[in-house]
């Protein structure tokens, strides 16, 4: 609940700004400050589907959807990815048009607005910090409002250099530089999406370490066709087989217990998955 309040905050503040900066680039003719404001737009994007996907993964499982819905996020992420870039090619192709016909913009307005977004992308980004550690659409948004908030510092120093210079270059190249932060961003979000729906093993779990430990715990033998992937941001699986010495029914449940505390606090993973196997068991072969 705190998330979406968090969420629901920096959209209006992002809408704010967006509105501001079109405004301003419009009134001081700078292509700088119009890209910036696009990116603020695809801003709002990432932060409305967080919103969305907070609200959809919030919903329980039910009998067709057993997983729930933890990856409506992931499938926002990609959708807003994808939207951004198509805006940055946009920003990049007027950049370049812009060096042919050079326009000086009016460096006073260009500055002061771009110092207003600055201030609001900077307390959206302390607003959001904490849970863009465990929410990757969360993480999509944070990552629009950091480079937005570096694009919005890059047109206040470009503004200062106009209106000492007089160079009219500095507002298109600008642009350039912040479509490069905007591909770098989205270039992040969509590798982190992307492994999700592969079902990539997760970024800060080794499954060779993983399978280590289960092998170290008492009465386990050996770890085969062990899988372990990501379900929605923060929320692991696991499926394993699991070859155990020969010991009495109780004594597996322990080892099962045993091995649900040990991925839980050494890997985080929550939903686990464990078939046993008996070390003299016969081999039963299926044609």
């Amino acid at each position: 609940m705190q998330t979406k309040r968090r969420l629901s905050f920096a959209l209006v503040a992002s809408a704010f700004v967006a509105l501001l900066e079109f405004w301003g680039g419009a009134t001081s003719r700078s292509l700088a400050l119009t890209g910036d404001a696009v990116h603020v737009c695809m801003e709002v994007v990432a932060l409305s589907l967080a919103l969305l996907a907070a609200v959809g993964a919030s919903r329980p499982a039910d009998p067709r959807r057993t997983f729930g819905y933890g990856r409506i996020e992931v499938l926002g992420a990609l959708a807003n990815g994808t939207l951004l870039l198509a805006a940055t090619g946009a920003i990049a192709y007027a950049a370049i048009r812009r060096f042919a016909l050079p326009v000086e913009p009016h460096a006073a307005t260009m500055t002061a607005v771009a110092a207003i977004g600055l201030a609001t992308n900077g307390a959206i980004g302390l607003l959001l910090r904490g849970d863009s550690r465990r929410d990757l659409n969360v993480r999509a948004a944070l990552f629009h409002v950091l480079g937005d908030a570096i694009g919005a510092l890059a047109v206040i120093i470009g503004g200062a250099a106009i209106a000492l210079t007089g160079a009219a270059w500095i507002d298109p190249m600008l642009s350039l530089f912040v479509a490069g932060i905007i591909v770098v961003g989205v270039g992040r979000v969509l590798r982190d999406a992307t492994g999700v729906l592969l079902e990539s093993a997760p970024r800060d779990v080794d499954s060779r370490d993983l399978e280590r430990h289960i092998a170290r715990i008492g009465g386990v033998v050996g770890v085969h066709d062990l899988h372990v992937w990501s379900i929605g941001s923060g929320s692991h699986a696991l499926s394993a087989h699991v070859l155990l010495d020969d010991r009495r029914l109780s004594e597996a449940t322990e080892v099962l217990r045993e091995i649900d505390r040990c991925v839980k606090a050494h890997f985080g993973i929550a939903h686990l998955t464990i078939q046993f196997e008996c070390e003299s068991c016969p081999v039963v072969v299926r044609h």
